[in-house]
């Protein structure tokens, strides 16, 4: 019952703030909203080896005569995304208190909606929700971007619309094609689909509709021609959104769907896939490394990232597996804090060009702290949340094939020299007309940045409560 809850307070909620009148208090109400969210999921995650022995799921029969489900539950994978959730949606709504926002209850609404939608996908037990989820998330973040974007926002966001609505066609027709090779009478239970026997021909067709899907949606190499321009159009909130959230609905769905229905093929198509998202790696991290505009420079640095994620799935090792789940999570957490630099760099300077800045530290100290936290987090310097998860991603790619982890390990390499050139072209050097009166950090800026940093340095110093939770699901899936 607690999984419901969790989607039906953010879902009620989002409904009722869209007829809020007071807009100086509907970002109040959103927050308050998400704060009560936050503290039902902490205590289903605190009770959560309780809840698993009582088998606390809810499901009630939808269209009984198609074995349609309402059926929510929890498991160690789901369990942390949801939490990544949780967490980051009141930090991504407390960015927004730093200024003025056109049409107050529409867009803390559409946020509201989006982590219902998000709390879905990560938490349903049947395929035909799984995909109505799925589809729900674009929703509200078509608007975000449409209607609260930079320049030229239109057509970029329908771009990214048609692109990851194709993609998500091509997975509604395998979950049909799976629920179809089911026992009568047909079920769409996702233990029940990734469950089929499939032939050779079958688990060629399943798993190019899967993979098509989850690889434009992560985005992945060479399916992420949307990801830069969305991802800088975008206004600060959604692009921590796409990035720190919907990026992960890419790679949950290879763990939970497409690895257990097609493993044979998983580990047919591995020599072929495995060196593509190295190549998408080195791809996107030499990008980065020539671009002078710091949203596109992150968003390519995320694409580096979850390129690497992607790619060790194939390996079905258990240590990458646990790594790229880890990753997740602390990527999640890196690369919102690191578009919440970008942002306050923006709001201060009018200007996301690095050529144009210069010398920041010297007037804002505080706020090169926290940048620097978070770039050493992001270029898994030890002791930080990045190291553990790219740790373990290596070592268990290591085990697969030790030349292409020496090729993916160009990635810590490739990390610290754009990430630092970027901290030693904003923070450093002499301020100019732009950056001699930046302001430091603000409480309600002090008020995001400390909650990441703690974050940060917390998950890089104490991993195991979270490795055990992520332990059996990797083994799992493994299964």
């Amino acid at each position: 019952m607690l999984t419901i809850s969790l989607i039906l307070l953010s879902l009620v909620s989002s409904i009722i703030l869209f007829s809020v009148r007071d807009k100086n208090k509907v970002r109040l109400y959103a927050f308050l909203i998400s704060i009560i969210t936050l503290l039902t999921g902490l205590y289903t995650a605190i009770n959560y080896n309780k809840l698993l022995s009582v088998n606390d799921l809810f499901k009630i029969s939808w269209i009984k005569s198609m074995g349609i489900n309402v059926s929510f539950g929890l498991n160690g994978l789901s369990l942390v995304l949801v939490l990544l959730t949780l967490v980051l949606v009141p930090i991504i709504l407390l960015t927004t208190f730093r200024k003025k926002t056109d049409f107050p209850p529409a867009f803390y609404a559409l946020i509201l909606l989006m982590e219902a939608s998000l709390i879905g996908v990560f938490c349903t037990l049947d395929g035909l929700l799984f995909y109505i989820f799925w589809e729900l998330t674009l929703i509200p973040i078509y608007f975000i971007c449409g209607l609260w974007g930079g320049e030229n926002r239109i057509r970029i966001t329908m771009k990214f619309f048609i692109y990851t609505m194709l993609g998500s066609l091509f997975m509604l027709l395998a979950l049909i094609w799976l629920y179809l090779k089911t026992p009568y009478p047909h079920s769409f239970a996702i233990n029940t689909l990734v469950q089929v026997n499939l032939s050779y021909s079958e688990q060629i067709g399943i798993f190019s509709a899967f993979f098509l899907a989850f690889a434009i949606k992560t985005p992945l190499f060479p399916f992420h021609s949307w990801q830069a321009d969305t991802y800088t159009i975008a206004p600060a909130a959604g692009s921590m959104l796409l990035a720190g959230l919907m990026a992960k609905m890419g790679l949950y769905g290879f763990l939970r769907l497409l690895l257990p229905a097609c493993r044979p093929m998983v580990a047919l198509m591995a020599p072929y896939f495995i060196p593509l998202a190295i190549t998408g790696l080195i791809y996107a991290s030499v990008i980065a490394i020539r671009q002078n505009e710091i949203k596109r420079l992150i968003a390519y640095s995320s694409l580096a990232h979850v390129s690497l994620m992607a790619g060790v799935l194939f390996t079905l090792n258990p240590d990458a597996l646990q790594g790229s789940i880890y990753q997740m999570l602390s990527h999640g957490f890196n690369i919102v804090a690191l578009f919440f630099v970008a942002d306050i760099i923006y709001d201060r300077t009018k200007t996301n060009a690095i050529s144009d800045l210069g010398g920041i530290a010297k007037s804002a100290p505080n706020f090169a702290i926290f940048f620097m936290i978070v770039m050493l987090g992001s270029v898994a310097l030890p002791l930080t949340n990045g190291f553990i998860g790219e740790f373990l991603m290596l070592l268990g790619l290591s085990q697969y094939n030790f030349l292409v982890t020496c090729v993916a390990g160009l990635t810590l390499i490739f990390g610290a020299i754009y990430m630092f050139w970027l901290y030693q072209k904003t923070m450093y050097g002499e301020p100019n007309e732009l950056t001699t009166e930046f302001k430091d950090l603000t409480t309600n800026e002090m008020f995001v940045a400390i909650p990441l940093v703690i974050i940060i340095v917390m998950m890089g110093l104490f991993p195991k409560p979270i490795l055990e939770v992520i332990k059996p699901a990797a083994d799992n899936i493994m299964q």
